[in-house]
């Protein structure tokens, strides 16, 4: 019997240094790790990637964010007024002040504009006008109605319109909303024959007619931006307004 205890005795004491012997070891390994991991930003970074990698994995997620903070710029929809034509950064500056947005970003929207008009057959200074009645150039509204983005357009109802740039989150990229938006204005105007009357479809309209004087205000902006690109001093505009959705 006695010899028994003596065994347990002996058992339990060897154990007991094994394990302490064990976690100290392993604190002393860990605490080297966390000095190498802390002075090498290039092992950190890897390891981080490593684990967003496995936890959108394990949960089935894509953010698609980028843990490099150096793509950042190309994410980025921005551009320098000073790479613009004369008349295109007078109306960057202008808008500017008006809706109080950057210029870089309303710099990124003029040049796109103009440089996608054409394809559309469409007046750049019209897709401006529509932009800043419709949404005062914010590129995350939504009204009431369910649209979204700069041109405000119905994602639910243009969703096919997307499937090429992604998919209906792309109506917040805002170039991305710009070519959908002069796509359904196009289409409305050769639909209905004129501008006015596209324009009426566009807001939504088409049937009561009464579109709260949407064309007006479009068409008037639409103005003042072919005055400012010319240098001339436009006539006091109306207070920046949401427009209603096509």
């Amino acid at each position: 019997m006695l010899s028994l205890r003596v065994f347990i005795s002996d058992v339990g004491q060897g154990f007991f240094l094994i394990t302490h012997s064990g976690l100290a070891f392993l604190g002393l390994a860990v605490f080297c790790f966390l000095i190498i991991f802390n002075a090498k930003p290039d092992l950190r970074s890897s390891a981080e990637v490593q684990l967003i990698d496995w936890l959108q994995t394990r949960h089935g997620l894509d953010f698609g964010f980028s843990v490099d903070s150096s793509e950042a710029i190309d994410r980025a929809t921005a551009a320098s007024p000073e790479d613009l034509t004369k008349e295109q950064a007078n109306m960057v500056f202008w808008l500017s002040r008006k809706y109080r947005v950057a210029p870089e970003p309303l710099s990124a929207l003029v040049a796109e504009a103009y440089d996608m008009a054409p394809k559309y057959k469409l007046d750049p200074t019209l897709l401006l006008a529509v932009m800043a009645i419709e949404s005062s150039f914010n590129p995350f509204a939504q009204s009431t109605f369910g649209a979204q983005g700069l041109m405000q357009v119905r994602t639910s109802v243009h969703t096919d319109k997307y499937e090429n740039y992604g998919g209906d989150f792309a109506a917040f990229d805002p170039v991305t909303n710009l070519h959908v938006g002069a796509q359904v204005l196009r289409e409305a105007i050769d639909r209905n024959g004129s501008l006015e009357a596209g324009l009426r479809q566009y807001v939504g309209a088409a049937i009561s007619g009464e579109d709260g004087g949407y064309i007006v205000k479009v068409l008037a902006e639409q103005q003042r931006l072919q005055e400012v690109a010319t240098g001339q001093r436009p006539a006091a505009a109306d207070s920046p307004a949401v427009g209603r959705a096509p």
